[in-house]
């Protein structure tokens, strides 16, 4: 005779079923082998190099505003207590920068892109995202790598907030396309029915910028 009672809730099953509810441990990682992580043509650094045009906007968070708005039915102009009074995630995910370094195992934090697109609520022809930095940089994005499962709007960096020269106080993380479209300073995100090629990509480098594809220049 089989007994087929549950067995009695304790201390362990209720936590795990919090566990599962908040999704904890999970990070958000989209995960390859082990041999397809390195893109080609990437080299391994345990530094993170500094490259940007010249400008280090000095925005302080007391300054720092974030503005959504285009093809969006609510537009959203977030002060730093606003972005950060928002849900908040956790990612672990690896950089590659198109000037061929890679660096695995990146801490951040922020606002995923998905909250932020819940938040504006993109219109039916949202195609494409703008990016725009505060120090005049800009790239574009089409929607579905905005919204990549990963993508956040990262402020801290391994348990820190995001130093000035990495980007602080928020930046654009899309692990999964070159570091240019990253990007720092962030100051507006524009949703646009219309593709806008930004600073580097009118400048000869690709529009999309998928690293395992090789795609750094407008001709790959």
């Amino acid at each position: 005779m089989t007994d087929d009672s549950e067995p009695p809730e304790s201390k362990l099953t209720r936590s795990k079923q919090r566990w599962a509810r908040e999704g904890k441990f999970l990070t958000g990682k989209v995960t390859r082998p082990q041999e397809q992580r390195l893109p080609p043509g990437q080299h391994l650094t345990a530094d993170w190099p500094v490259l940007d045009l010249g400008l280090m906007p000095n925005i302080s968070r007391e300054r720092w505003r974030l503005d959504v708005y285009g093809a969006v039915e609510q537009t959203i102009y977030w002060t730093w207590q606003q972005f950060m009074a928002q849900p908040q995630t956790q990612f672990v995910s690896d950089i590659h920068c198109v000037t061929t370094w890679s660096r695995y195992d990146n801490q951040w934090e922020g606002l995923a892109t998905r909250d932020l697109l819940a938040a504006c609520q993109p219109r039916e022809g949202a195609r494409f995202v703008a990016l725009h930095s505060y120090d005049g940089y800009t790239t574009n994005l089409p929607i579905e790598d905005f919204a990549a499962e990963d993508a956040l709007l990262a402020h801290s960096w391994s348990g820190k907030p995001l130093e000035q020269e990495h980007g602080g106080p928020v930046r654009l993380v899309v692990p999964h396309l070159y570091f240019w479209k990253s990007a720092k300073w962030l100051q507006r995100i524009e949703f646009l029915t219309e593709d806008a090629p930004g600073f580097w990509e009118v400048r000869g480098y690709h529009n999309r910028g998928d690293p395992w594809a090789e795609q750094r220049y407008s001709g790959d």
